[in-house]
């Protein structure tokens, strides 16, 4: 159980990581498409890129840090509530663990014995993990959060900032895309594997999001062309 516990934890950061890159490519493609669009200087795309880059990632890492901040604070408040409801009214605690049961399908001498067994060995652990969902004293490290968010942002805004800023004038734009779908295709696919979801529905909706963007902030740099 613990090991599938684990493993469960690895596949939440690996997507997590993945979804991470794939908000990197679809942001940061829109501002230097939107940018190549309105002006052919390299500096001014490289800056405005580098800016996007750099507000994105702080972006995802605090709002990565503050979520998973809030949820740790709930969760260890939890554990303060169950602790405390066991040491004034273990009764109360037992019959809110026998609903539970209850609640889950078990039937009455199946979700007694559960309980008995449960206050016989590690009682809040049972309280907390069943009653709330969660692991108990295994709470996401909200820093681990924000640096995976900031590095795979980062990652993700590589492939489009390499291709404007590699790729001759002429094809600047339409290499770029090209690049940048093949990208989403990747990250549609493994997200969609990492939850056991259709792949292709997957990879159409990202590559029409990106496709979607991109034009708009083209059509908006041709508006304020140089």
């Amino acid at each position: 159980m613990e090991q599938e516990q684990n493993f469960s934890k690895r596949l939440n950061i690996l997507r997590a990581g993945v979804l991470g890159a794939n908000d990197g490519i679809i942001s940061i493609a829109g501002v230097v498409i939107g940018v190549a669009s309105a002006t052919a200087d390299l500096w001014i795309i490289f800056l405005s890129g580098l800016s996007a880059i750099l507000a994105g990632a702080f972006s995802m890492a605090g709002g990565e840090y503050v979520s998973v901040s809030t949820q740790k604070d709930t969760e260890q408040a939890a554990v303060v509530r169950e602790q405390q409801l066991l040491k004034s009214d273990p009764a109360a605690a037992k019959k809110s663990l026998y609903d539970v049961y209850l609640a889950k399908g078990e039937c009455e001498t199946a979700a007694e014995l559960l309980v008995n067994k449960a206050f016989l060995n590690n009682p809040i652990k049972t309280l907390v993990e069943e009653k709330y969902g969660i692991e108990f004293e295994e709470f996401t490290n909200p820093w681990h959060a924000a640096l995976s968010s900031f590095i795979s942002f980062i990652i993700g805004s590589l492939f489009p900032t390499a291709a404007i800023m590699l790729f001759p004038e002429s094809i600047r734009i339409i290499a770029t895309v090209a690049v940048v779908v093949a990208a989403l295709l990747i990250t549609g696919y493994v997200s969609a594997r990492l939850g056991d979801a259709p792949t292709r529905p997957a990879m159409r909706r990202n590559v029409s999001i990106g496709l979607l963007t991109m034009l708009a902030t083209y059509l908006i740099g041709q508006l304020f062309s140089l």
